[in-house]
């Protein structure tokens, strides 16, 4: 019960000023009554065209970027596709010397015990302690043709670090990692080794990003003033396999080399599938990518998101 009450939030966040602050200039603009702290969540702009706020900052092609023109043709004509599929591959992107850097840099954290698992099985924000992650995130190119997916500046917001298989069942980062307006983030996934079918691969319904974005009133979880919404995330994750079976989505998995990316759209849907030999690692790492000028929030638990 306490882990529902909005006020246990609002006093957390109370005290995260500065990691707040990126969304009351957009509160001010839509004229919505909100202080840095406060609960947010879509059924705040149900009345709020999204256009009011939608416009590109960035007018250079993926074509035109840098990265773009040094890929292979087989990693263009993926990111030519983006738009329709909802997901693009880049072979090889990261070298099997830097793969090799970073897992032993994350295998030494975790021994001296500098990171830690959260969750089960992730290791958050790895990026403010190995150098390497962070200039691969934070590398010009890279954000340059992420911004232009976007058609708005690329900012990153956190990454993940798996050593496992995540095992998650299929979703949409739109319900975790929500905008407004809708659609403002991107997820780069790397594989930081050979990944088949027996150690997790990550799954993804292609196209499936064009369906509406599945939100806390569409399995009626909205709650009220005082309390989040009550549903377990298992009933999300219900609703979303009724979806992939109504407009009968099609699976794919993703086997990747070691270096191998996946960028994905805000609400493509994906997972992971089953980690089936358990002497085998899945080591990866995933950031996210929020666009500047959206407000960033937390659908499931209200929470605006808190920038590092």
């Amino acid at each position: 019960m306490i882990r529902r009450l909005k006020l246990t939030y609002l006093i957390y966040n109370f005290f995260s000023k500065r990691r707040l602050m990126h969304n009351v200039s957009l509160y001010r603009r839509l004229k919505i009554n909100k202080f840095y702290f406060s609960s947010i969540s879509s059924k705040d702009f149900a009345k709020i065209d999204p256009l009011t706020i939608d416009k590109s900052n960035i007018t250079k092609k993926v074509t035109d970027t840098e990265l773009f023109k040094k890929l292979p043709i087989e990693d263009q004509q993926s990111l030519l596709n983006f738009e329709k599929s909802g997901y693009s591959i880049l072979k090889g992107y990261v070298n099997k010397e830097n793969v090799e850097k970073i897992n032993k840099e994350v295998d030494r954290l975790i021994q001296e015990k500098k990171i830690k698992y959260k969750y089960r099985n992730k290791i958050l924000f790895a990026y403010k302690k190995i150098d390497l992650l962070r200039k691969i995130a934070s590398e010009e190119t890279l954000t340059e043709l992420l911004s232009s997916l976007l058609t708005d500046k690329a900012i990153l917001f956190q990454s993940i670090n798996f050593l496992k298989g995540s095992e998650q069942d299929t979703h949409s980062d739109s319900i975790h990692m929500t905008t407004f307006p809708l659609g403002g983030l991107l997820g780069v996934w790397i594989a930081l080794e050979d990944i088949e079918f027996d150690n997790g691969p990550l799954h993804y319904y292609p196209g499936s990003h064009k369906l509406p974005y599945y939100l806390n009133k569409d399995y009626d979880n909205e709650g009220n003033f005082i309390f989040i919404g009550d549903k377990n995330y298992s009933e999300y994750e219900k609703m979303i396999g009724n979806k992939i079976k109504e407009f009968s989505l099609e699976k794919r998995t993703f086997h990747a080399k070691a270096g191998d990316v996946l960028i994905w759209h805000a609400n493509l849907f994906h997972g992971g599938e089953e980690h089936i030999n358990k002497e085998k690692d899945r080591k990866s790492v995933v950031f996210h990518y929020y666009a500047e000028n959206r407000i960033c929030y937390h659908e499931i638990t209200q929470r605006p998101a808190l920038f590092e």
